[in-house]
């Protein structure tokens, strides 16, 4: 292969790697609560923006809420194994499943969330935590109290319904 063509190739390769670290950036934005795709509901680009990024990231499973990567995503180093880019249960928000004790995936969030959360609780089986961080942003972490857990749900909520 010439040089030229093994730069032209090389520069494309390049040119395309911030978008993927873009739409990474963005979805880890959403589940700490940094940015709210319920802020965007009247603005035509910036809903442009997370639905070009959540349709070019994830794939939506036949039946249910549920999104999953069509390449490996990651948020604070953890592997996104589902995306819920509207809601889960009666809850509205963003929220992630990612491949990662509890504990671990807990660690991480409040790192990239620069907040501790101080309202856990444990029982059924389940290990949950929230801390309210502004007016319509709740983060939430929920995972399961046993070492054989090995995915959590973390993510950014609005409003629960009732």
């Amino acid at each position: 292969m010439r040089l030229p063509l093994r730069l032209a190739i090389l520069s494309l390769c390049l040119a395309a790697a911030p978008a993927f670290g873009a739409a990474d950036d963005l979805i880890e934005q959403l589940a700490t609560c940094r940015v709210s795709w319920l802020d965007w509901k009247n603005d035509p680009v910036q809903a442009g923006k997370f639905a070009e990024t959540i349709h070019g990231t994830f794939v939506q499973k036949p039946r249910g809420p549920a999104w999953t990567p069509k390449k490996p995503v990651l948020v604070g180093g953890l592997s996104v194994v589902e995306a819920f880019p509207e809601s889960v249960g009666m809850g509205v928000g963003f929220s992630l499943t990612v491949d990662a004790t509890f504990d671990k995936a807990r660690a991480v969030f409040e790192k990239l969330a620069g907040k501790t959360f101080k309202t856990c609780e444990t029982g059924e089986g389940l290990r949950s935590c929230e801390l309210e961080i502004a007016e319509k942003r709740t983060l939430t972490i929920l995972g399961g109290d046993s070492a054989k857990s090995k995915t959590t749900l973390l993510g950014c909520y609005y409003f629960y319904a009732k």
